[in-house]
């Protein structure tokens, strides 16, 4: 007799532990650095709001564009393992060549192409190699994804909530080598508890290192680097790159469905329609940094419960709801999942979208009718943006990488990966060109002034977030009857 399946919330294979503090510190560094990137750009290399908004915007898209390549080189030439480790690496040098450019500026290019390539080493081999220690139908596998993303959210919290903080008493360029030491704790973790993934991984790391691929990655490595410093330089060409690329993988993605069975490929189109609504939500994530951010600096009181706050310390607020409310949401994913009682992956993705969208209806009221003479909104209007951005991402960004392990053949897991976080790419882009609407001259200091600004982008983005809702919702019936469509027998 088969033993049932766990499905307790914690009861997760060992390797799903190690890979959990892993991706913690990983992320630990990337968003202290993600968090102030902006404001360093502003403040310390005397860009103008909309250069920094869309330099951002450029850099944000490689970051995620990069994956892709990343998780090729996992699946085909070195292995997932030993992908990510070298991801670590090159990400951990980023950061502390991030901290120099303060003393060389010609520096930020290279050094954000090495944060880049290295993030595209890394990303898409830490959810390859989870998705690997679990059999096909694991009623666990929302859980797990869900838990796995509130470690990419307690590393956040900590950088987030302390990278501000950090730069404002002790200058950048030790926020940025702090950064580097997170990476530094990632490796750690993973060497000293590799031994539980011994037997996991991709085809290549069942196999000696091939050196010749080692010397053609870590040359890539260095080309790619030039190539992304380039780039944002030049960022009408990244965005043509971009677009390139995206045609590229979107044509291999239905190459391969061609290939599949007919309830195999509609899976793989469900996939695909799914990734097309998760670019909207990633292009209000990439406001989180950029207009949500320069709106709590700008036009938002400082001090709750009497304490004096950074207000760029206010995105630690992301991922401290995404931290409260993921044992919950994971714990009744689980729990229904057993049941057969859970909602479906595009229900979920709808929710979610309308989440996002009160939250920037939010942001719009609070400014409209909630703030002061001075033109200043209260700081907890601002808990309530990002509770309502919170719930949405968890719904979406969380449950993408769940989406993909569960919809698309296992063969393809890192490609597929890498096709997911190129939504992100794609959105980050446009993002930035977004948060531009926001963007205000440097010698407009007066609150009054702004606010107006900020709320008029906010409300409009919020409609149309709200229309896009309601037809994401229009279609779950029609997607739920794609997945769930059952093999064709064949009769003799």
């Amino acid at each position: 007799m088969t033993k049932p399946a766990p499905t307790g919330l914690l009861q997760q294979p060992r390797p799903f532990f190690m890979i959990f503090f892993v991706e913690l510190w990983e992320r630990f560094g990337y968003y202290g650095v993600q968090g102030i990137l902006a404001v360093f750009f502003v403040k310390e290399l005397g860009f103008s709001q909309e250069q920094a908004f869309v330099t951002f915007g450029a850099f944000a898209a490689l970051v995620y564009g990069l994956i892709s390549i990343g998780g090729y080189v996992g699946d085909h030439l070195l292995g997932t393992k030993r992908t990510m480790v070298l991801g670590a690496v090159v990400l951990a040098l980023g950061y502390f060549m991030t901290g120099l450019s303060l003393h060389n500026p010609d520096m930020i290019f290279i050094a954000l192409g090495t944060i880049a390539v290295g993030n595209g080493l890394f990303k898409a081999n830490p959810a390859s190699l989870l998705s690997k220690c679990y059999p096909p139908k694991d009623p666990r596998l929302d859980g797990a994804f869900t838990l796995f993303y509130m470690s990419i959210n307690i590393g956040s919290l900590l950088s987030l909530s302390l990278a501000p903080v950090i730069a404002n008493k002790y200058g950048y360029a030790v926020t940025y080598n702090l950064c580097g030491i997170g990476l530094v704790f990632a490796l750690l973790v993973y060497f000293c508890c590799r031994g539980m993934v011994r037997d996991i991984g991709s085809e290549p790391d069942s196999k000696p290192m091939s050196y010749k691929n080692l010397l053609l990655v870590l040359a890539g490595t260095v080309v790619m680097i030039y190539v992304c410093a380039w780039l944002m330089h030049n960022v009408k060409v990244a965005n043509i790159v971009l677009i390139v690329l995206s045609i590229i993988v979107i044509f291999l993605f239905f190459r391969e469905a061609a290939k599949q069975n007919k309830s195999d490929r509609n899976r793989m189109y469900v996939a695909f329609v799914l990734m097309i609504e998760a670019v909207l939500f990633y292009i209000l994530y990439a406001q989180m940094p950029t207009s949500l951010n320069f709106f709590a600096i700008n036009n938002v009181r400082h001090e709750i419960l009497g304490f004096t706050i950074n207000p760029v310390s206010f995105q630690a607020l992301n991922p401290f709801w995404v931290v409260v409310a993921s044992p919950i949401l994971a714990t009744l994913y689980t729990r229904f999942g057993a049941k057969g009682k859970d909602l479906t992956m595009p229900a979920k993705f709808t929710l979610g979208m309308f989440l996002c969208s009160l939250g920037f209806l939010t942001a719009a009221a609070a400014g409209m009718w909630f703030a002061d003479a001075q033109g200043l909104t209260s700081p907890w209007f601002i808990v309530l943006v990002y509770l309502f951005q919170s719930l949405g991402e968890l719904m979406i960004s969380a449950l993408g990488l769940a989406m993909v392990a569960a919809l698309v053949p296992q063969y393809m897991m890192g490609f597929i990966l890498g096709m997911w976080f190129l939504t992100q790419a794609a959105a980050f882009l446009l993002g930035g060109y977004v948060a531009t609407f926001t963007a205000v001259p440097e010698s407009l200091n007066d609150p009054l002034q702004t606010l107006p600004i900020y709320t008029g982008v906010f409300s409009k983005i919020g409609i149309t977030t709200f229309v896009i809702a309601l037809i994401m919702a229009a279609m779950v019936p029609w997607l739920n009857r794609m997945m769930n469509m059952q093999p064709e027998v064949k009769t003799a």
